[in-house]
């Protein structure tokens, strides 16, 4: 004899509707708050905008003549995060290869908690020991490897006239890749740990060894959250400030020297905005919307490589 079904519980008969609507509400604050901070930072920096014009991109930011053009701190900054990104993501994906695929289970945890700690680390801190421990070995290294390089064409250019201080792109770009080798790390450790045991199982079943398991099943399974979290990584290099600027030399110029002295947007706003006024005020405010501006591109560029490797992954390009 059939017997009624038993009747749901009355909170998952409930309607949808307020939950839904609280969590449009809170996208909606986000897009919101975005708005308001580009809205009043590029009206605090409209009389940059409006007196220099076009001359924004040039590279003469001297606030002594009120000339601020700030093409050599957009170079900077990208130059400081591209290497930083170069430096920090093998080692952040070896890392994560290591946990999740080669390292003992006893030696998991540790290596876990170590790495975590480091993004525990204030930035400040990573300045200073930067400034005081690292750049004056590198000032040395970096002589050397200039005068080794002085006759090739373009590692002459590249590693030229090394700065006597260690203060330099690279020395910058090394420090933020440290800092930055946590996030990266943690976060493809998370995705390397959602392929299934049944893919790397069927690999090592069919006669591959442990890197071609790697290759074959791991990467092409985590390629969209590798990409991911890489431009996490940019964003936050992108971003960083006071270690930067203990450590970069305060130059703003266009050079292909990454030896040099040099600046970024962020560390430019740091070292000079407490004594600012006027169109220098509004100018650096304007470093800080273009900045801002920068990691969206960066950001909107990332979710179309994302969506486009999931789209090959699904077979559907």
């Amino acid at each position: 004899m059939a017997t009624d079904a038993p009747a749901l519980p009355k909170s998952l008969t409930k309607g949808t509707r307020p939950p839904g609507i609280i969590a449009l509400l809170a996208a909606l604050m986000v897009l919101v708050i975005l708005g308001l901070i580009a809205v009043s930072t590029t009206r605090e920096a409209w009389p940059w905008f409006q007196e220099e014009g076009l001359n924004i991109f040039t590279d003469t930011w001297d606030p002594s003549k009120n000339s601020f053009g700030a093409l050599g701190l957009i170079y900077g900054t990208l130059l400081v995060s591209g290497i930083a990104v170069l430096l920090s993501l093998p080692i952040s994906i070896g890392i994560a290869l290591f946990v999740t695929d080669v390292a003992p289970k006893r030696l998991r945890r540790p290596i876990v908690y170590t790495v975590d700690l480091l993004a525990a680390i204030p930035s400040v801190v990573y300045g200073l020991w930067a400034l005081l421990v690292l750049a004056p070995p590198l000032a040395n290294l970096f002589e050397s490897v200039s005068d080794a390089t002085a006759g090739i064409p373009v590692l002459k250019t590249l590693f030229g006239n090394p700065s006597a201080s260690g203060k330099s792109f690279m020395t910058a770009g090394i420090i933020v890749a440290i800092m930055i080798t946590p996030i990266i790390t943690s976060i493809t450790r998370e995705v390397f740990a959602t392929v299934p045991a049944s893919q790397k199982e069927a690999a090592l079943a069919l006669g591959a060894t442990r890197w071609e398991m790697i290759r074959g099943a791991v990467f092409p399974h985590s390629r969209s959250g590798m990409v991911a979290g890489t431009m996490i990584g940019l964003g936050r290099a992108m971003g960083e400030t006071i270690a930067i600027a203990l450590v970069i030399g305060s130059s703003q110029r266009v050079s292909a020297n990454i030896l040099g002295p040099g600046d970024t947007l962020a560390s430019v706003i740091a070292n000079q905005f407490g004594e600012a006024s006027g169109t220098h005020r509004a100018a650096l405010i304007g470093c800080g919307v273009v900045l801002f501006a920068i990691t969206i591109l960066i950001s909107m560029a990332a979710r179309t490589v994302v969506a486009r490797t999931d789209r090959r992954s699904a077979g559907t390009v």
